[in-house]
């Protein structure tokens, strides 16, 4: 139950009523109301801003508002009292009998406790990571890999139907470079000594073993041919290893794409042609000559007409090409074509996640779905910043395998799939992000996926010296779910229930802000309530959650804490973490 949700609804119903006793004015708007926790949690359990959302509307003071509100909750059943605060803010305290009742809801529904039909099965679109396939995987590619799939995870776990996307970049130059490259290593492979990779090309390592895996294949077959001959085949060949290698590195965080959308189909089946037919028939390209550039001029800046696209109609700072000086399509217009068939294929919410670096490529994009979807789709480009790899504070040295950056396989095998996830979810998307390997690791409260794990683990730990303690005691969930909850009753651990039950709202919030770091965020307060309240009970023994010769109080604090790890293993697994057991 998202009791807070509930009580938004109650406050709506409150609201119509009152307005229907002609005490308040008909027809008020209310989706501006909200509920949440109270920052002083001395406040009660539940605030609302209703009267103040209603104050311009109902030309009445806020306090007056809140007061008619206030005489109508006080009227429900698990309210206990109510109190306007301010202006007119209203503070509602529940029933500890409702609070500690959660208790049972939490272990009836499991790990589908905070699960939603928000979404209402609407398809979503969430593409993330779309790495050139020139090499593996970095750790800017691993944050925005994170951060998509659990956003991917979130949406889902409220409703969504999410398509998780992996766009191809195997179009453009790049990749010329990349067959170049590792033609080198084919020749290499081939026993010609090659010697230092010349500055263009790629030097990593990792393409070794795909020169050697060509000349398995392919024999001395290009050795002496012209590049005109040679290219696309080794391009192709290049190219899936690559994508081999991505999915590798992928699988080792445990992130798996339902698509994955080549761009070079864009340029072989006429694609990119009939995504721009449709801006055509709608008349938002034209032939015209763009400005120059702001500041100091490209070199290789030419006025000239251009095939252009009118995104200024649609709130871009300029129009956009769509067309090189050979004739060529730009990479937009093979981003026009890619996001036209995103439209044709049902979505109207597409979430794409970029480097920080693709900042200025946004609105343009944003335009074309605006235009192609006369409206009715959206785009939400999510930026992610840069991570910062230290070693106890000092920069972290490049790695040899790749040759100028550090792979995420390198960070996933110093210090496993699980850190990697959660602490690149430990800061919003767009805000810095430092990665200490030695901070990480660290067995203490400053390294929060080790104190929300270890919650976990002190859980299991409990619940088996309590099967010791107790003969025949039935600590399946049925059974701690009939505990007499109403022994839950000093004022931690009522601190810590009421932390479980916000656990439905947390998860809608995040998912209607494309935040998955708030669920990191209330693990790791969620976990503290607990640790506290375990620091507790090593000072007072009836505090403690096995009570040797209590087995009703042991019984009602053994369902508090396996409905806390229930809330940590959900909480962990949209994060793609695992609980454990033991640490």
């Amino acid at each position: 139950m998202n009791i807070f949700k509930n009580f938004q609804n109650n406050i709506k119903d409150i609201i119509t009523a009152l307005s229907d006793a002609g005490k308040l004015p008909a027809d008020l708007e209310l989706k501006n109301i909200t509920t949440e926790a109270p920052r002083d949690a001395s406040h009660g359990d539940i605030a609302t801003n209703a009267a103040m959302v209603l104050v311009k509307q109902a030309k009445m003071k806020p306090r007056d508002i809140a007061q008619l509100i206030e005489g109508e909750l006080i009227k429900i059943d698990t309210v206990e009292s109510v109190e306007i605060a301010g202006p007119g803010f209203i503070n509602i305290r529940l029933n500890a009998d409702f609070i500690q009742n959660q208790i049972s809801e939490i272990l009836d529904q499991g790990l589908d406790y905070g699960r939603s039909d928000l979404g209402a099965n609407e398809k979503v679109n969430v593409e993330y990571v779309s790495v050139n396939p020139t090499g593996p995987l970095h750790v800017g590619h691993c944050r925005g890999a994170v951060f998509g799939d659990a956003l991917a995870t979130l949406l889902d776990h409220v409703g969504y139907d999410v398509t998780r996307e992996y766009y191809i970049n195997d179009a453009g130059g790049q990749i010329d470079v990349l067959a170049r490259s590792a033609y080198l290593r084919y020749l290499e492979a081939l026993g010609e000594v090659v010697g230092e990779i010349p500055e263009g090309l790629y030097p990593g390592a990792y393409l070794i073993p795909v020169g050697e895996a060509l000349a398995a294949r392919d024999g001395d077959k290009w050795k002496d041919r012209d590049e005109s001959e040679w290219l696309l085949p080794v391009r192709s060949f290049a190219t899936d290893a690559m994508m081999n290698l991505i999915r590798e590195d992928l699988n080792t965080l445990d992130i798996q794409h339902d698509v994955f959308f080549s761009e070079l189909s864009l340029h072989e089946n006429g694609g990119i042609q009939k995504g721009l037919e449709q801006l055509e028939e709608k008349g938002l390209i034209y032939t015209g000559v763009l400005e120059p550039p702001k500041g100091k001029l490209p070199d290789d800046w030419e006025e000239r007409p251009q095939t252009l696209f009118k995104s200024t109609d649609f709130g871009d700072d300029v129009d956009r090409a769509l067309k090189k000086s050979d004739g060529a399509w730009t990479y937009f217009a093979a981003d026009v074509a890619y996001h036209s068939d995103k439209v044709s294929r049902g979505f109207n919410t597409m979430i794409d996640v970029w480097g920080a670096d693709h900042g200025g490529y946004v609105k343009r994009v944003q335009s074309v779905i605006t235009a192609l979807s006369d409206g009715k789709a959206e785009l939400d480009v999510r930026l992610c910043q840069m991570v910062k790899l230290l070693r106890d504070g000092e920069p972290v040295k490049m790695s040899k395998r790749s040759g100028n950056f550090i792979t995420l396989r390198d960070i996933v095998d110093e210090v496993g799939k699980d850190v990697v996830r959660f602490i690149m979810l430990t800061r919003k998307n767009d805000a810095s992000l430092e990665f200490d390997f030695t901070k990480v690791t660290e067995q203490s409260k400053d390294n929060p996926v080790f104190y929300v794990q270890y919650g976990y683990a002190r859980v299991s730990s409990v619940m088996k010296k309590a099967a010791a303690a107790f003969a025949d005691l039935d600590i399946s969930e049925v059974s701690l779910a009939k505990a007499d909850l109403s022994l839950l009753n000093d004022e931690s651990e009522l601190k810590l229930i009421k932390t479980m039950v916000n656990w439905p709202r947390i998860v809608e919030s995040a998912a209607l802000a494309y935040e998955p770091h708030r669920i990191s965020y209330y693990l790791y307060d969620l976990a503290s309530e607990f640790h506290a309240l375990w620091n507790k009970g090593n000072d007072r023994v009836d505090l403690r959650f096995i009570i040797d010769n209590n087995k009703q109080v042991t019984l009602s604090r053994l369902a508090m804490i396996k409905a806390f790890s229930k809330i940590i293993a959900s909480g962990l697994n949209i994060l793609g973490v695992e609980p454990l057991d033991e640490m």
